[in-house]
């Protein structure tokens, strides 16, 4: 895919459902969207999208319009956010990362400027985005795609002290990276290896989720009986929910081959859009576990996005 730039001319906010104001800068939360915004929330729409060149057209018609006469968050120029495919990602100022999740919209009933101008142009031109990464946005600001943000992005971590110590090799690290890039059309992000410490288990998860915008985390080690074995309990404690059966799927696939798979504690869970997973430490378990997953993990990673399938323009 190729890269486009443009401009950020203005940002817009309401509190209330309707026309939206010009603001000096709006807050982009992630998951959320605009912070103080009507149209906030744990939904695919979070955040909406037009360009100037499209309401240019409109006031060409004699309509005076002021920025957020449509409802649109952000005003574009230079890059016309309609001619970006659904799932993309693009930066937004310094720091935030939206993805597009739909193109145009069904209006169930006319607003305003239909009514003045006979046309509106927000179900055909408006875009809407979801916020993977939160930060300020200003006019001014550049909004850029990234060909490294397209694709799906997965990141490895090896749970082991000895290893960490460089005291053993990380086979299961390696296995983990051999199977993923077979399986996903994706690039590997981030790899590490750290000690069994339930802290920098979290810290680490939070920053692949939040910063490095990992759709998947694969995790090994550190699942079992073991005082130090914690990293289902790091897992859970950075998630917003768990995936049951993805977890119930290992276990029963290692069953089949011997009953200590009863004793794994890995769990499958969700931070945000981020699935996050639990494979066992040994090079066999890892492969036992992740196959059994890895039919269903390009639907899961898709889905999780929380890009709804029939979101393409009309």
């Amino acid at each position: 895919m190729t890269q486009r730039t443009g401009s950020v001319l203005q940002v817009c906010t309401a509190p209330r459902r309707g026309q939206k104001a010009a603001a000096p800068s709006i807050t982009l939360v992630r998951g959320h969207g605009v912070e103080g915004d009507f149209h906030a929330g744990t939904w695919h729409r979070q955040v909406s999208l037009l360009a100037e060149e499209q309401i240019d057209r409109m006031r060409r018609k004699g309509l005076e319009l002021a920025p957020g006469a449509f409802g649109e968050n952000i005003v574009s120029g230079g890059l016309d956010p309609v001619e970006l495919e659904v799932g993309r990602r693009f930066l937004a100022g310094p720091q935030a990362v939206l993805q597009v999740t739909q193109l145009g919209k069904e209006c169930h009933e006319r607003c305003e400027i239909f009514y003045k101008a006979g046309d509106c142009i927000m179900p055909r031109f408006g875009v809407f985005a979801r916020v993977c990464r939160g930060g300020t946005l200003r006019p001014g600001d550049t909004l850029s795609t990234d060909p490294e943000l397209d694709q799906v992005r997965y990141a490895v971590v090896t749970l082991s002290d000895r290893g960490a110590a460089g005291k053993r090799e990380d086979t299961s690290g390696d296995l983990v990276c051999e199977l993923l890039a077979g399986a996903l059309s994706g690039k590997l992000v981030h790899r590490t290896i750290l000690r069994d410490e339930r802290p920098a288990l979290e810290r680490a998860l939070v920053r692949l989720c939040d910063e490095e915008l990992c759709d998947l985390i694969v995790t090994t080690g550190g699942t079992g009986l073991s005082p130090r074995d914690v990293t289902p309990e790091a897992t859970a404690a950075v998630a917003d929910r768990q995936i049951p059966g993805m977890a119930e799927a290992m276990r029963a696939a290692g069953l089949a081959h011997t009953p200590r798979a009863m004793l794994s504690r890995g769990i499958c869970a969700m931070r945000g859009s981020s699935i996050i997973v639990n494979l066992s430490g040994s090079p066999k378990a890892v492969r036992e576990q992740l196959e059994v997953l890895l039919p269903a993990l390009p639907h899961a990673v898709q889905t999780a996005s929380g890009i709804p399938q029939d979101c393409a323009r009309k």
